[in-house]
């Protein structure tokens, strides 16, 4: 049976305390989405912030192929007629193809917090919903608190479906807001929905009781075939349910189709982007992405597994893009990697000593601290090298950055950043200096006055976003750091790595293999070099 998947990683998965995206991340995430084959993507909300407004304005050129973007909102308020309330004009101006409003469906919500009588909150249901059908969208109706509505008042929580399904609501999606509902319970009140309703029912859980994936699967079996979550279980409190279990279950125990089986080997790769871009770690135990999801320790584990990996593993890791993982002995070999350039017709052009530079180069990086699932830049450059380890744009002989407290009396305390490269190109030894916001901007300045001569093209690659990790926490202000730099030249986006002990150094480092790919990119396009680079970062 298919059952629709709706990603609101980029509006319920941001209200979690850790997790925020700039547009450029919301950006990059949609379409990364859209490829893994998710049918909705809620986008934001974008009456309630700057954010979520440019992003709708931006999202526009987005190119996707499958999913149908989503603005989310509420229903108007009791104050204005629908075609007043501001925040609802601003659904139908986003233009989006979809729109999922909520509504409420516990009459002490209606009570205590809207203050409203029971048939004016069902007017307003109707009122809304109509409103934005009128202007061509699906409306998804999310029926919040409906869980707790219907243990307390089943017969007006059930009303407020007829109202939204009556108005022309494509889809009747049941939430747990408060995630406080049980499957048993669940199961039973979603069964008795299906029993009432035709077409789609929906399911959004929470994980306030550690329940959310399984009453998401339980909602499945009782007849619901629309499942909202969020990548990685991101979301407030303690989060929404994870979409990536959720689909990996649906899939391979259950036999449903949700991305299909041929994008679940992605499932890993892009759980680990995103974690990248939201800056902050995935859990090592996370269920089929983690890094430990398929990790073996124990002796007798050990040996049973390299005998037979079905007696500790419920699934293939590579069905999810994962892998196999024996701790004690551990030979971290990427032969994903020479497999992708050898099914892109690349491997046979690499020498034995070419691959195996390769392989040492990537084991070395990882070793340091590097990170290459959301790197793909990095990852990139590093194959192009090992490809042509002949073709050298330039090398750094030295930089220097020097930053001063300014006093005065218009800007205390303010500082001044200087920094001075020297170069050495093909037409020989080029020197720069300049002022900048911060020694990044400084050395990017400089970079880009010895370079731009000889490299025009360059002045379109332009920083879109940067972070900043500490790897080992126990060191303090000795730790090593990741610093993880996106780029664009108005055509695609990519990312680059660094890492150091000196946040100055990894930063330098991303900034230099930036450019240092884009040369290599201009010097000369290669179909199969871009497929193989784009399926590992993937597959990885």
């Amino acid at each position: 049976m298919k059952i629709f998947t709706f990603d609101t990683t980029l509006r319920d998965g941001t209200q979690g305390e850790a997790v925020s995206f700039s547009v450029e991340d919301k950006l990059i995430i949609a379409q990364k989405l859209d490829e893994l084959g998710i049918d909705y993507i809620e986008g934001g909300w974008p009456g309630s912030n700057p954010k979520d407004k440019e992003f709708f304005a931006r999202a526009r050129e987005l190119k996707l192929k499958h999913a149908r973007l989503t603005a989310f909102g509420a229903t108007h308020f009791a104050k204005y007629a629908v075609h007043e309330d501001p925040s609802v004009r601003a659904l139908a101006e986003a233009g989006t193809p979809a729109i999922s409003i909520f509504g409420k469906s516990w009459d002490l919500h209606v009570h205590r917090a809207l203050g409203i009588d029971e048939e004016t909150n069902l007017r307003i249901i109707r009122d809304t919903v109509r409103y934005l059908k009128d202007f061509g969208r699906e409306v998804i109706y999310d029926a919040e608190h409906f869980f707790d509505g219907y243990i307390h008042n089943r017969d007006f929580a059930l009303r407020t479906l007829e109202a939204a399904r009556n108005a022309g609501a494509s889809v009747l999606c049941l939430c747990d807001t408060n995630g406080g509902t049980l499957p048993p319970r669940l199961a039973e009140i979603a069964a008795d929905v299906r029993s009432r309703f035709d077409g789609i029912i929906g399911i959004h859980t929470h994980n306030d009781s550690d329940c959310a994936v399984a009453n998401t699967i339980i909602a499945v079996e009782a007849g619901c075939t629309h499942v909202q979550g969020c990548m990685n279980g991101y979301g407030e409190r303690c989060g929404n349910a994870n979409l990536v279990s959720i689909i990996a279950n649906l899939e391979l125990k259950l036999g449903h189709t949700t991305i299909g089986v041929d994008k679940l080997p992605q499932l890993t790769s892009v759980a680990r982007f995103i974690a990248e871009l939201a800056n902050l770690p995935l859990r090592n135990d996370q269920p089929f992405v983690g890094q430990s999801a398929f990790a073996h320790k124990g002796g007798v584990h050990v040996s049973a597994v390299l005998k037979d990996s079905a007696t500790y593993e419920h699934v293939q890791p590579a069905a999810v893009g994962n892998r196999q993982r024996v701790l004690l002995s551990d030979l971290s070999g990427r032969g994903n990697i020479l497999y992708k350039l050898k099914e892109q017709g690349l491997g046979d052009r690499m020498s034995d000593e070419a691959r195996r530079e390769l392989l040492d180069r990537i084991k070395h990086l990882e070793y340091q601290g590097y990170e290459l699932e959301a790197a793909d830049g990095t990852f990139e450059l590093l194959v192009r090298q090992a490809i042509s380890p002949g073709l050298h744009f330039f090398e750094v002989v030295s930089y220097d950055v020097a930053t001063r407290v300014v006093e005065s009396n218009t800007r205390p305390g303010s500082t001044n950043t200087t920094a001075t490269v020297t170069l050495k190109a093909q037409d020989g030894v080029h020197s720069a200096t300049a002022h900048g916001h911060g020694p990044m901007n400084a050395l990017d300045l400089c970079l880009r006055q010895c370079l731009s001569k000889l490299y025009p093209d360059l002045a379109k690659v332009h920083l879109t976003d940067y972070k900043v990790r500490v790897l080992d926490t126990r060191k303090g202000t000795a730790a090593k750091v990741r610093v993880h730099v996106e780029w664009s030249d108005n055509r695609r986006s990519w990312a680059t790595v660094g890492v150091s002990d000196n946040v100055i150094e990894a930063s330098w480092r991303a900034l230099v293999d930036a450019l240092t790919l884009e040369l290599m990119r201009i010097n000369g396009r290669d179909a199969g070099l871009d497929k193989s680079v784009e399926d590992y970062c993937w597959g990885v």
